[in-house]
């Protein structure tokens, strides 16, 4: 390749992926499967350190058995354990799904809260939860930023120096419309999860290469 390449913006970027992204993937979403706040809470806390995969086989049985919160918050530990033991986590998973269904019961009249500031307040529930439940659910403008979604930022040069997923929050709800905030989170996983993989990412199949830092710093070198 001869000719100097053209030096890409961060804004470049974020132009070209929201509209990549918008294009051909309008109507992401997660993968975990709910019916209700309820559910989306239950799949989501049993995801942390878990696949969806794993979480998609677990929920039919635990809704079966725990249909709404009412019968959560009154569960035997022993036999939430028995019904989530093939999660990550299952002992901890059990006291915090029991104890989240509990305070929402309490102090939330039954609902599930709609703002992080709540959310973060339940057992089990962090920041990125907390955002998962009010974008989803509320459609707040909020970006969940998991492992998927750090690491796949920073690789495509969307975040800079990030040392945690609140930095990386931070960088990227400066650059993406408000309006795209909460499908910019799936956009992203989606992207992590099936190219941008952590190990070998499919570079070749990706098609925001054009713009992607770590494509242009290691891999067009070697292919030009």
């Amino acid at each position: 390749m001869t000719d100097k390449k053209k030096k890409i913006s961060k804004k470049d970027r974020f132009e070209y992926i929201i509209e990549y992204f918008s294009n051909n993937n309008p109507d992401a979403g997660t993968e975990l499967k709910y019916a209700t706040a309820y559910e989306l809470m239950v799949a989501v806390i049993l995801s942390a350190q878990c696949t969806d995969k794993r979480v998609n086989l677990i929920t039919p049985k635990f809704f079966e058995k725990y249909p709404g919160l009412s019968d959560l918050a009154k569960a035997n530990e022993k036999d939430v354990y028995e019904v989530i033991k093939s999660c990550s986590y299952p002992n901890s998973k059990t006291r915090n799904l029991i104890s989240m269904a509990k305070i929402v019961q309490e102090k939330f009249n039954g609902i599930i809260p709609d703002e992080v500031n709540d959310l973060i307040k339940l057992p089990g529930v962090g920041r990125k939860t907390a955002n998962v439940i009010a974008s989803v659910i509320y459609n707040r403008p909020a970006l969940a930023v998991d492992t998927h979604v750090f690491r796949v930022s920073a690789r495509i040069g969307l975040t800079t120096n990030a040392k945690t997923p609140l930095d990386a929050e931070n960088q990227l709800v400066k650059h993406i419309p408000e309006n795209k905030l909460a499908i910019a989170h799936h956009w992203l996983i989606l992207h992590g999860r099936y190219i941008c993989k952590a190990r070998n990412p499919k570079c070749e199949e990706c098609q925001i290469k054009p713009i992607c830092r770590y494509y242009q710093k290691n891999i067009s070198k070697i292919s030009a």
